[in-house]
């Protein structure tokens, strides 16, 4: 049966140097590949999950060194949120203090304990207590210990004028189904155990979000291969009057992209073939990657990107 979730989210950041200590060094999760953007290859595009990458562990940045700020609002994601052991909560808290991350007083939401923190951007994130993760993957080199090691996406949360619309695009297209409500979100799950969760918030009022340092691009939702995200891309158009773009070879997935009602953008990506098709698992995120196309330019690339641990 294919599994219906996130695929991977795709965020803005500041310099490049500061996000890899953040999500490697704090977060613990591993660099899996460190390419460029294909559109703007003056800039870094950075790939973080687990050890081999699986869809639903991913998230991914576009670090720009004095990129000016962005400003959460209506038609962006407000939060995004991991998967960690339920008993880990108190850890992480411990270790957000340690290393002075601003975070919330852990809360609940939808039946769930939730610690809110923000990266150096000032990304909201989210670190979710799973009852069933303690036995689940995870990448156990990362400096954290494997038994409170984030175990890939729990889900996002977008911020909407209205949701009906873009709820019914989650059950109709992507494979979702309403879960609950609480006040003025209702979820909705896919059948992944990984990135299950997508929340819609009904902001009315709110102020349009602004793309800058800390903001989220995109989210991506996943296909099983070319044939499902095809249907998928048909049902849109056809029965929801979306359009769609052609399909573009991100090299480690095949995406294509569309605005759904409320204005966020979504991408649907193919789940082949993987981080693993240009090295070898042991060596990822450990050298500049870069497609056939920009292969002839890597000289000019490499000098003009700054230095990466």
């Amino acid at each position: 049966m294919t599994e219906t979730g996130l695929h991977h989210f795709t965020a803005f950041s500041g310099p490049a140097e500061r996000n890899v200590g953040f999500y490697t060094g704090v977060l613990g999760l591993r660099l899996v590949k460190k390419t460029v953007n294909f559109d703007d290859p003056g800039t870094y595009h950075l790939y973080y999950g687990d050890e081999t990458g699986q869809p639903g562990t991913i998230l991914t940045f576009f670090p720009i060194a004095h990129a000016a700020p962005g400003r959460v609002g209506v038609g962006e994601t407000g939060e995004t949120a991991f998967r960690v052991p339920l008993a880990s909560i108190g850890w992480w808290v411990q270790r957000l203090i340690e290393k002075g991350v601003a975070h919330e007083t852990p809360a609940t939401a939808f039946g769930e304990p939730v610690l809110r923190l923000r990266d150096p951007d000032g990304t909201m994130l989210a670190l979710v207590g799973v009852a069933e993760d303690g036995a689940a993957p995870a990448w156990s080199a990362g400096g954290v210990p494997v038994e409170h090691a984030v175990r890939g996406l729990h889900g996002v949360t977008l911020l909407l004028d209205r949701a009906a619309a873009t709820g019914r695009i989650l059950t109709d297209a992507l494979g979702f189904r309403e879960t609950g409500r609480e006040g003025s979100s209702t979820r909705y799950a896919g059948s992944a155990g990984r990135g299950a969760f997508v929340t819609l918030r009904e902001v009315g009022g709110f102020l349009r979000g602004r793309p800058g340092a800390g903001s989220v691009h995109h989210i991506a939702f996943r296909a099983a291969d070319d044939a499902a995200q095809a249907a998928m891309a048909e049902r849109l158009a056809s029965e929801h009057g979306l359009v769609v773009t052609e399909q573009r070879d991100r090299q480690y997935f095949r995406s294509v992209y569309f605005r759904e009602p409320g204005g966020v953008l979504f991408e649907i990506a193919t789940d082949s073939p993987g981080f693993g098709v240009d090295e070898p698992v042991a060596e990822l995120g450990r050298v500049l990657k870069l497609p056939a196309f920009l292969e002839p330019h890597r000289a000019t690339i490499e000098q003009a990107l700054p230095a990466v641990a």
